[in-house]
């Protein structure tokens, strides 16, 4: 997830829905116990917190001026 700065917001959005169906589909694949890398959610949530860490300082950016 590096170079979230040289995307657009509507990249980022796409990334960001992206990333929200695998934490989902990890979650209920876990209660099952069909996966094997218990680290994948882990990665997956904070993935998706960099995305909307980004969009929030966008967000300020262009509100401030």
């Amino acid at each position: 997830m590096k170079n979230l700065e040289n995307k657009t917001e509507k990249d980022l959005q796409k990334i960001l829905v992206e990333k929200r169906e695998t934490l989902r589909s990890f979650r209920f694949g876990s209660s099952g116990s069909k996966t094997k890398n218990v680290k994948e959610g882990n990665n997956t949530r904070k993935d998706i917190a960099r995305i909307l860490t980004e969009l929030r300082e966008r967000e300020n950016v262009v509100s401030e001026n």
